[in-house]
């Protein structure tokens, strides 16, 4: 090999080995490309794993993966196949079948490989696109390698050389801070960095909750994605990725971003997205209100949009598109979907939603789709935390409460986390659904039994007892009948699960798509009911809402009767069951997991969940295109027709449910008109 090449070479490595590597160092755009069917360090395909660099010469190939602790790619040494990573470019139109990639040299000469597979010796001056390996380790939620240099990766961005890691499916940004510590009840406002290098492998501090847990610097955010660009490459914004937002559940008063249950890597490298998870203020901290005219709460949901507008003004330099923003949650997570939908502050801001398992209606309900004024706010809550804290009577009673230390005021024994009409960011009672049109796309819906997880299971059959004993309504029995089976208690439960779904989720949110329908706010909704599910570990009521274990399934039988409960769809909305290292109960929940993240990200992709076939066949997923081939696509729910998407196994078309329960308590389609 010439002198000048070994020269070359070395001269490029030094260079890039004084700091970090970064898309700018290596002058390159960065992506890992794989073949992901979520089975984790079991997968056959593992081992497709490469990372693209943009075009350059071979020495300069050579160089770049070095600078990444890797080589370039050998197919002699290849354990198995990269050709859907090869199908994938040439499908996004970043390469052509003829096109071809640098590999590692053979005795004969430099070489590279075409996205058809070919081999060829080829002149090292020429410009190409480089494969290098990918030998990060794979990330589990028991164990994930954010210390090795060899692994970390640099990114410039909101004025800070953020000092991130990959894993073998994603590039990974831990604890990004959004905002600065604002006071104690002021908003948020957005960060405009340090001007210096930060640690981005370790998640920042949740926000402050129960149990003395948390901080009240939590201002934090966490990027999991597959492409880093190059600022200085000129790629353009044609290359730039659907952006997943999470918003966290937790009845406002608990949760983290940082939560394994939503670790991006699965869903973002599976999907071709960038996902997005972020921290924002709860309780108290997060949404009392005060009469004083300054004090007017839903800081927590002022943060998830500071949250928003970092990641607008920033997301671009982590492959993200602005302009592609799909804000998601559960749960709470899923009322601060329907919050920043309500929101003159928020709209605009992204251009889909998925609110899963929104609540509203009665009971606990209510407070998450009705908003309360500040003075009902206080009378409910707001008053008894000043009387608490020995506030009530002060010259200033929020700079009392500012006198408290964090975890004496969130254990007063009275929190408050109740979304209010602060005239800025809410300013209606409720998602107003006439006279506009929705500037985002809608996808939404509900599990089958939601409430089933969040009800006590009754210590009697007898259901009057029951039902006082919670303060709940006996509903019409015709519409709400117990069953006749041997279990008298376990007859009730079933019951009251389905009354506290319809009361709780089904009602309310059927009747938000009937009504923005019927009024032209939306022209369609994908709306969705889940019939199968994986709930989490340690979830109330975790025994009946898993499927009945058998000889045949020791982990669970899901073709038998079981409750479909509140959050058994997270594991699978974002790929991560086999990541949590959780066994697969049947032969389906592979299948349906990958249904679930394929549909969520063609959403974020093109605001419809059917996937396009060509992707599919692009990326090898060939389970997904077999199950939409025998069964066909999911119709959106539009003015005249209100049809679901039952997500079972198989998945089905259905109509909207249990519409004369939910009229006979008092919540009917018609319920907003």
């Amino acid at each position: 090999m010439a002198i000048h090449y070994v020269l070359r070479v070395f001269a490029l490595m030094a260079a890039l080995t004084i700091a970090t590597p970064s898309p700018q160092s290596i002058n390159a755009d960065l992506t890992i490309l794989m073949n992901n069917d979520l089975l984790g360090a079991s997968s056959p395909y593992l081992d497709s794993a490469v990372i693209l660099l943009s075009s350059r010469s071979y020495e300069d190939a050579v160089a770049g993966c070095e600078a990444l602790s890797e080589e370039l790619w050998s197919p002699e040494n290849a354990r198995v196949s990269i050709q859907t990573n090869l199908d994938y470019l040439v499908y996004e139109g970043k390469a052509t079948k003829d096109s071809q990639f640098w590999v590692a040299s053979a005795g004969n000469g430099t070489r590279a490989i075409s996205a058809s597979g070919d081999l060829s010796t080829v002149d090292e001056s020429l410009a190409l696109p480089a494969l290098c390996t990918q030998s990060a380790p794979l990330a589990t939620a028991a164990e994930t390698d954010n210390n090795t240099s060899d692994w970390q990766v640099s990114v410039r961005s909101n004025n800070e050389e953020l000092i991130g890691f990959r894993d073998r499916t994603s590039f990974r940004f831990y604890g990004v801070r959004y905002a600065p510590q604002p006071e104690r009840f002021t908003y948020s406002e957005l960060y405009t960095g340090s001007n210096t290098t930060v640690d981005a492998t370790s998640f920042g501090s949740e926000c402050a909750q129960g149990s003395n847990t948390g901080s009240e610097d939590c201002f934090f955010l966490n990027i999991w994605t597959p492409y880093l660009p190059n600022p200085d490459s000129g790629s353009g914004n044609s290359s730039l990725k659907p952006v997943l937002f999470w918003i966290h559940g937790g009845a406002f008063t608990g949760g983290t971003g940082s939560d394994n249950t939503f670790d991006g890597g699965s869903l973002a490298s599976r999907a071709d997205v960038v996902v997005v998870t972020i921290n924002y203020r709860l309780s108290t901290l997060g949404f009392l209100a005060l009469n004083d005219g300054v004090t007017n709460g839903n800081y927590g949901i002022a943060d998830q949009i500071t949250a928003l507008d970092w990641v607008i003004a920033n997301i671009k330099d982590f492959g993200g598109d602005a302009s592609r923003i799909t804000i998601f949650g559960q749960s709470a997570g899923a009322g601060s979907v329907r919050a920043m939908m309500a929101s003159p502050k928020a709209l605009g801001k992204f251009a889909g939603a998925i609110p899963q398992s929104n609540l509203g209606g009665l009971y606990f309900g209510t407070t998450y789709s009705e908003y309360y004024t500040i003075q009902e706010e206080l009378e409910v809550a707001g008053n008894a935390i000043l009387a608490a804290a020995n506030c009530t009577n002060a010259t200033s009673q929020v700079d009392c409460l500012r006198e408290l230390p964090t975890f004496s005021l969130l254990s007063l024994g009275t929190t408050t986390q109740y979304i209010v009409q602060d005239g800025t960011y809410i300013t209606s009672d409720h998602l107003q659904l006439d006279g506009y049109k929705a500037p985002y796309k809608l996808l939404m819906g509900t599990m089958r039994e939601d409430a089933a997880a969040l009800i006590g299971f009754p210590s009697t059959s007898n259901e009057t007892a029951y039902f006082s004993a919670n303060g709940w309504a006996e509903p019409p029995a015709d519409l709400f009948p117990i069953p006749n089976g041997t279990n008298q208690t376990l007859d009730l439960y079933n019951m009251t699960s389905i009354f506290q779904t319809d009361a709780e989720f089904r009602c309310i949110d059927e009747a938000t798509v009937y009504s923005g329908l019927q009024n032209g706010v939306w022209d369609e909704v994908y709306y969705y009911e889940f019939e199968r599910s994986y709930q989490l570990i340690n979830f109330p009521n975790y025994d009946v809402c898993e499927p009945p274990v058998t000889a045949d399934h020791p982990n669970g039988d899901p073709s038998l009767p079981y409750f479909k409960c509140h959050s058994g769809d997270l594991y699978e909305v974002f790929g991560n069951i086999v990541f949590q290292n959780l066994p697969l109960r049947d032969e389906y929940d592979l299948p349906f997991e990958q249904l679930v993240v394929d549909t969520w990200s063609s959403f974020a992709r093109t605001f419809d969940p059917n996937p396009d076939p060509a992707f599919l066949e692009a990326r090898g997923y060939s389970n997904t295109t077999q199950i939409l081939e025998q069964k066909g696509d999911w119709s959106p729910a539009t003015k005249g027709n209100l049809t679901l998407r039952a997500l079972a196994w198989p998945p089905y078309q259905d109509n909207f449910r249990d519409l004369d329960q939910c009229a006979g308590i008092d919540l009917p389609l018609t319920y907003y008109q």
